[in-house]
């Protein structure tokens, strides 16, 4: 499996392959795939990475920047997360992650947080924060992890484009 940052030419495949992998998911609200096209037409994606797999994309992440409280311009947000249908459960989606922590570690940023199921983003060391929210989320449901420094404090605040 190769992971790279997309290329112009993959906009196409990107969002067929994010709606394929959201499709009739339990917690999606199925714009997942506009939200990314939305990200890069703002130039919010301060990150996006595929995999391929024998030469096809299989899947796809994003980071975009959060304000976080009064805090903003140095955490990014993770996601979404897509994995092809046929390809789950192979290790595309954790391959992305570390790669994509990795490299915004390596960038500069602070740290980002993410919206998902604690089991598995705790793997990547994720962590509930006391004091740090996303309204109308349960809190366990919401993670942070710190690359310097402490978490900021108060609600976070994603890019527009999550709120379309």
């Amino acid at each position: 499996m190769k992971i790279r940052e997309e290329a112009p030419s993959d906009t196409a495949q990107i969002h067929e392959l994010v709606a394929r992998a959201f499709a009739g998911a339990e917690h999606s609200a199925g714009n997942e795939q506009d939200i990314v096209a939305a990200l890069r037409a703002a130039g919010a994606l301060a990150l996006s990475l595929v995999a391929e797999l024998n030469g096809r994309i299989v899947g796809h992440v994003a980071f975009s920047p959060v304000a976080i409280g009064d805090h903003s311009g140095t955490w990014l947000g993770l996601g979404p997360v897509a994995v092809a249908p046929d390809a789950q459960r192979l290790g595309v989606g954790s391959a992305l992650i570390w790669e994509g922590l990795d490299r915004i570690r390596a960038e500069g940023w602070e740290g980002c947080v993410v919206l998902g199921d604690p089991a598995y983003y705790q793997r990547f060391g994720f962590r509930n924060v006391s004091g740090l929210q996303f309204e109308g989320v349960p809190a366990e449901y919401f993670m942070a992890l710190a690359f310097t420094g402490t978490t900021p404090m108060g609600n976070a605040v994603y890019h527009p484009a999550f709120y379309q």
